[in-house]
């Protein structure tokens, strides 16, 4: 799909960094912005926007672009968020995808102990500001290497919102925005430096809203039809499921309302559920399942109940050809490597981390090449059936930290966290430039990817046909 006219204004194309003399290099051009992957990485943690409301987040990596000579597309697929920056004429259509949502309910501030943030409701938890800032830095460095070989293509940049169970990616791939695209690479925060060939769960969540009727819950009870009942009744029928499930199926909750005092019988309660399966047909048996139990908690308790699907994904395809190659340059690249006084931060995070903790170490070193099932999910899955993908993953936190942790958003906010960016940085720009260059792993890539899809394959999303849930967050 050629969604691209030349239409940029003035003010996008200026302000464009010269060249200079490593423009050839596109790993030392990383390296020689490392204060902007820092710089934007910081400010992206400070934001900590949530789902669809990544206004300054959005603007941010917005304006560096521009100031670069991208050519901006904002509002992509009816999301004000999204975006896609292009620079380039020609030659193979490479992106690189970037996120920048946050957490909601967990924050931290950059100490390497246990320190809230009063009054702030969010934080990078899973290192989408990292995300971001490096996905940033590579397409940046690839453009100078375009510019200063006179090589033929474009470079795109993906802004994605709403990752954290708002599916962005999915109605961007549903508008057909990855339709013209040769490859797409991205990449994620991590607690190791990983290119292997890692397979995701599909997934659908929803959003179960039960009615009932109040009254005084002493003065009155019979009068009253409490929809936590309800909730309550199908998380019990939820939790009696997960028995007989499949062995790598997952099913997950929480109460999002359950009244406000405990004297009133509740007439509004929400469950807000997760349903994952290694295959999409899988979460859409176990969710008949789950939607027959919410019709009989509500027939059974006397309420009503009804339900928004939020956000659905399918699994990622993952593409050996190409995760081979990034294995490839991520080992060219190597890991992270910490300094006296990162190396005395990361050991009072080690300290909290328990058993799961590793050796510091391992930071610097670069996982092995393999195949296998993860048990997230992602939206990068359905990028994934439109396009020739892949991912890499570098230790932008401390050996042993869990994505979605305290421990997650102090590094995300640390140096430690920007060197890994970094890393991530050189080794999208290196494959990308590979990729550029060689024709025949094109090729090979797109080879595996119809082969895998099959000659009768349609892309259909698990979110349905409804429109993106800007609010969900809210």
């Amino acid at each position: 799909m050629k969604f691209f006219a030349r239409t940029a204004c003035a003010a996008l194309l200026i302000g464009a960094s010269p060249l200079a003399a490593d423009d050839h290099d596109p790993a030392a051009t990383v390296e020689a912005e490392a204060e902007r992957t820092a710089r934007v990485a910081q400010q992206l943690w400070e934001f900590a926007e949530l789902g669809y409301l990544e206004t300054q987040s959005s603007g941010l990596l917005q304006a560096e672009l521009a100031n670069e000579g991208f050519a901006i597309t904002g509002g992509i697929a009816e999301i004000p968020t999204a975006f896609v920056a292009e620079w380039g004429e020609g030659g193979p259509v490479i992106a690189i995808l970037a996120e920048m949502d946050a957490l909601p309910g967990i924050n931290q501030s950059g100490a390497p102990t246990r320190d809230p943030v009063a009054g702030k409701g969010a934080g990078h938890a899973c290192g989408h500001n990292l995300f971001g800032a490096g996905s940033l830095t590579a397409a940046i460095a690839v453009k100078r290497w375009l510019e200063a070989t006179g090589t033929p293509g474009r470079i795109r940049l993906y802004g994605t919102p709403a990752e954290e169970g708002g599916s962005g990616k999915v109605y961007m791939t549903r508008a057909g925005m990855f339709d013209d695209v040769d490859i797409a690479i991205h990449w994620h925060a991590d607690d190791e430096n990983s290119a292997a060939a890692r397979t995701s769960l599909a997934n659908r969540s929803a959003k179960f809203r039960f009615t009932g009727i109040s009254a005084h819950a002493a003065g009155a009870p019979e009068r009253g039809r409490s929809a936590l009942d309800g909730a309550e009744a199908m998380n019990m029928m939820a939790n009696m499921m997960h028995e007989h499930i499949p062995q790598d199926a997952r099913m997950h909750y929480v109460i999002t309302s359950g009244g406000n005092a405990p004297n009133v019988v509740p007439d509004f309660a929400e469950n807000f559920y997760y349903v994952r399966h290694p295959d999409p047909e899988g979460v859409e048996e176990i969710w008949e399942r789950l939607e027959n139990a919410a019709r009989g908690a509500a027939l059974g308790t006397g309420t009503k109940v009804e339900w928004e699907v939020i956000h659905g994904n399918n699994p990622l395809l993952v593409n050996e050809t190409l995760a081979r190659v990034m294995h490839e340059k991520l080992s060219a690249v190597g890991g992270v490597t910490y300094t006296a006084e990162e190396r005395a931060w990361a050991e009072e995070i080690r300290k909290s981390l328990g058993d799961a903790a590793k050796p510091l170490e391992s930071a610097a070193e670069i996982g092995a090449y393999g195949k296998s099932l993860g048990y997230g999910s992602t939206d990068v899955g359905d990028v994934s059936w439109a396009t020739p993908t892949v991912g890499v993953r570098t230790a932008t936190w401390v050996p042993g930290t869990s994505a979605h942790s305290w421990q997650a958003v102090a590094a995300s906010g640390h140096s430690i966290g920007h060197k890994g960016a970094q890393v991530a940085a050189k080794a999208m720009a290196l494959m990308a430039v590979e990729l550029y260059q060689n024709p025949e792993l094109r090729a090979a890539a797109r080879a595996e990817f119809d082969a895998a899809r099959g000659d009768d394959y349609q892309y259909r999303s698990l979110l349905g046909d409804r429109a993106p849930p800007l609010d969900y967050r809210k």
